[in-house]
């Protein structure tokens, strides 16, 4: 005997896959790793299917870091570290351009930089705004060594070699700046005269890729010529700080040297090293303000 029964109960609707990171996203798309649904915003090509942006990072995270010859991490494509200082020296060179206050803010005088230390490093962001063939030689010169040594080297090791180098030019055109003997020749002297440019910086780069070279067994003929011209030049030429010169070369074999001798090994002591490299351009920059006494009154002109 049969008893009668009402319609079948139709089985409760699914609710469509939503994005475990947005929840109020439809997707139907799943990861290929995880399988979980993935929205178009969190959606990632991978060699086969799509992955989800969580197992990339992860995936990232897992996979051992490419070094480059020093032990930096292996860059490739446009040099970006050396395309964005020279997108900041053209930048504060129009500033320049603008209003006189950012030279006079930013430029060093060894007078200056014991109350303004930051004036060791900001300097060699700025150029003769009276001369744009500084400006272009400068940054010329910072395209093709930046090209050179920042894959060797890695973005980090690049720009520290660079912004130490440039702090290294200060400190020697203080070391070297001109004190006289008496008071009405002081503002006349090299201790109160200004200097700007990105050579100091420059030169370190230079003194880098020969020593770096020399480390690999590479040719460094046409880099020691071209340090020669340029050091040859403030003979001929005047108004060119060869103390910054000096100073940013000497500061810039310096780090190469640390990297190279520490080698892609023992890369986690780099930045150690090169604090030390600071910390001694630190001190001589010290040693050198306390030996100079400015006579009483004397000030800025």
């Amino acid at each position: 005997m049969s008893s009668p029964t009402g319609p079948t109960a139709e089985p409760p609707a699914e609710a469509p896959p939503t994005c475990p990171r947005h929840p109020d996203q439809v997707a139907y798309v799943r990861c290929q790793r995880c399988n979980r649904p993935t929205c178009p915003a969190c959606q990632r090509p991978a060699s086969v299917g799509i992955q989800c942006v969580d197992c990339v990072k992860e995936q990232q995270r897992s996979s051992p870091v490419t070094r480059s010859i020093f032990g930096g991490r292996a860059v490739s494509g446009r040099p970006v570290v050396t395309i964005a200082l020279i997108a900041i020296c053209v930048v504060v060179y129009v500033g320049q351009l603008s209003t006189d206050r950012v030279t006079a803010d930013l430029q060093f005088a060894p007078v200056l930089g014991r109350d303004e230390p930051w004036r060791f490093l900001t300097a060699a962001f700025l150029h003769d705004p009276n001369s744009i063939l500084h400006i272009l030689f400068n940054m010329y010169a910072l395209w093709i060594c930046g090209q050179y040594l920042e894959p060797m080297l890695g973005r980090a090791r690049f720009l520290a070699l660079y912004l130490v180098s440039a702090v290294g030019g200060s400190v020697g055109y203080a070391l070297l700046a001109s004190t006289p003997a008496t008071a009405e020749q002081w503002q006349d002297s090299g201790w109160f005269t200004p200097t700007v440019g990105a050579s100091g910086a420059v030169f370190g780069l230079f003194a880098a890729v020969v020593v770096l070279n020399r480390h690999l067994g590479r040719e460094i003929g046409p880099m020691l010529t071209m340090i020669a011209i340029n050091a040859a030049i403030p003979f001929f030429v005047s108004n060119i700080a060869w103390q910054a010169h000096l100073g940013g070369a000497v500061t810039g074999a310096a780090v190469a040297a640390v990297i190279a001798v520490l080698g892609r090994d023992r890369r986690q002591l780099h930045w150690g090293a090169l604090a030390g490299v600071l910390l001694v351009l630190a001190v001589l920059a010290v040693i050198r303000y306390q030996t100079v006494t400015l006579p009483p009154g004397l000030i800025m002109g």
